[in-house]
């Protein structure tokens, strides 16, 4: 039996080169299993012949109106069971999806749109304000994801020559658009092959079945969620739950309670105020916690991670963090609590998962070992520190950047590896450590490297504090740091009473920092936000926001100082 299993997976790995070939596998193979569904509702999801149903006659609608193979397709929603029936009515016909991100500014959409050069925009009621009348003239259809009703056709398209073909593995499937932490927008061109590929690595790395429920929690619009959230379920003809509101503790805690989900993706900061938020809180109010944090802290851990396990419905058996680097105090804790995490790295770029830790793989600060089907090597190594530059190769690469060879150019070595970006170490087991991003990294006053990433661990530790960023001005580190939401009073206490609480913890903090990094790494001084950093999709700090100037609470104070002169 187990000989007729392996036999008919290597079969279905090497049949799935395209995302026309996943779609016709599961909706085949799989027709009478549920594949999206609202966690709250039966209304509105599809089963897999459903979907096949739903997506064959969308794509006759699009056809109808001239929409064809290499058209592009924009998708403007937030996550929902309709959002997988725009993509796969759009590449499994040859059509080119353009995912954009629900946090986009109109603005954002506009640039997205006219530089993609898409005909026809699926855009959901939610998000529909933010497309400008404008971008709506532009297009030969405009519709409403959450009814699939035409909202603006342009009836002298309606030719009903839209001819569709079957897509190759090299064939564009897909343009997503990122502007990372840097501020420069780029089009990651993927194509078939890129995704394909990196679904069945990620059966590889942490094998699923039909029997798994997946909880989507981050916008399906980004390639983390995009092929673990969405076209990886569809390989093993599991159910994607999704939530109809935002995702915020109380919809969460209901939605473990009703889905009991086996499977989630997340990303750190999920984890991370979870971890201080709740974990922590607990711990200090117990004296027998407490106690227990002193003498027994691994009993202490497990007894905490039976109860976060039981907080996420009790279920989970993989709950994979990826996106950005994990606190290490928080995977300590996790690796110790037992609890079934997994740290995936890997970018946009490659579709996108390069490195996976897993189980016994697992080490307090790496990603672990490079994913099936995937290499991955250290270029320009430090012979002092060991540290170089995280290059792969493999075919979830990208083709490119979207009408930008230049820029494709220099990501690309010359013999054809992809630079990551990410400086990091290997250990003698080959593990991978990053230690930071290139173009994040700071040179000290004596050539040195400073890592910004390396010194937010410690400050993000310090009391009070939820997260932070380390820039370099006038050749000092300064620390930006954001409060844990109810630690400073900001309406109720008087001014100065505030301004003297917020000035001794700033000294605590800058003491626990500089007394935990080396010199090179030290601070100067810490400035506090009053409001939360602006972050992508995957929660990461877009860091060239505050190079310069940020609104803290020092920038207030003088301001407030200059107007009383």
């Amino acid at each position: 039996m187990m000989q007729i299993y392996m036999r008919m997976r290597k079969m279905r790995e090497k049949y799935i080169d395209t995302l026309a070939k996943l779609y016709e596998y599961a909706t085949t193979a799989y027709s009478k299993k549920q594949y999206t569904q609202w966690f709250d509702t039966k209304e509105g999801g599809y089963t897999y012949g459903s979907f096949k149903l739903e997506c064959d006659n969308l794509s006759k609608r699009l056809t109808q109106y001239g929409i064809g193979a290499g058209d592009k397709v924009a998708i403007f929603s937030q996550s929902m069971p309709n959002w997988s029936l725009a993509f796969f009515s759009t590449v499994t016909f040859g059509r080119i999806a353009i995912p954009i991100l629900p946090d986009s500014s109109e603005n954002e959409v506009n640039n997205i749109i006219n530089h993609s050069g898409s005909k026809v925009l699926f855009v959901s009621q939610r998000l529909a304000s933010k497309v400008s009348a404008q971008v709506k003239e532009k297009m030969t259809l405009v519709i409403d994801l959450d009814t699939l009703e035409i909202i603006k056709a342009d009836d002298e398209q309606f030719t009903c020559d839209g001819k569709t073909s079957v897509p190759t593995p090299d064939d564009m499937a897909a343009i997503i658009y990122t502007s990372g932490t840097t501020g420069s927008a780029k089009g990651v061109v993927l194509s078939h092959r890129n995704l394909a590929s990196n679904v069945i690595t990620c059966y590889h790395s942490c094998p699923r079945s039909s029997k798994d429920r997946w909880l989507s929690l981050l916008p399906m619009a980004h390639t983390l969620e995009m092929t673990l959230c969405m076209l990886y379920p569809m390989f093993c003809g599991a159910t994607v739950y999704y939530l109809q509101k935002p995702p915020v503790p109380a919809i969460l805690l209901k939605a473990m309670k009703i889905v009991k989900p086996t499977t989630i993706l997340s990303v750190p900061l999920i984890i991370e105020k979870i971890y201080k938020g709740s974990v922590l809180p607990t711990i200090q109010k117990s004296r027998t916690l407490t106690w227990m944090n002193a003498n027994m802290q691994g009993l202490m851990c497990k007894i905490i991670g039976m109860k976060l396990k039981s907080t996420f419905g009790g279920h989970v058996t993989f709950f994979g963090i990826g996106g950005a680097k994990l606190d290490p105090e928080v995977e300590n804790f996790l690796l110790k609590a037992g609890f079934p995490y997994a740290i995936g790295y890997g970018l946009t770029e490659t579709s996108p998962l390069l490195g996976y830790a897993v189980k016994r793989s697992r080490t307090v600060g790496s990603f672990g070992y490079p994913v099936y089907n995937v290499q991955l090597r250290l270029d320009d190594v430090n012979p002092e520190t060991g540290e170089g530059e995280i290059v792969a190769k493999g075919p979830n690469v990208m083709l490119g950047y979207y009408k930008d060879p230049n820029r494709t150019r220099s990501v690309f070595t010359e013999d054809g590896w992809f630079r990551t970006n990410d400086l990091a170490v290997k250990d003698e087991k080959g593990r991978f450590f990053i230690k930071g991003r290139k173009n994040n990294m700071i040179l000290g006053p004596s050539g040195e490297n400073i890592y910004p990433e390396e010194i937010e661990n410690v400050i993000n530790n310090a009391e009070g504090v939820t997260e932070s960023i380390v820039v370099e001005r006038n050749g000092r580190l300064v620390a930006l740091v954001q409060p844990i939401e109810g630690f400073i009073d900001w309406d109720k206490e008087g001014e100065d009473k505030m301004y003297e609480k917020i000035d001794g913890w700033k000294e605590r903090i800058l003491a626990k920092v500089n007394k935990n990094v080396n010199k090179t790494s030290q601070i100067s001084s810490v400035e506090v936000m009053k409001e939360p950093f602006e972050k992508t999709a995957t929660m990461k700090i877009r860091r060239f926001k505050y190079k310069d100037t940020a609104p803290t609470v020092e920038a207030d104070r003088k301001s407030k100082e200059k107007e009383n002169k």
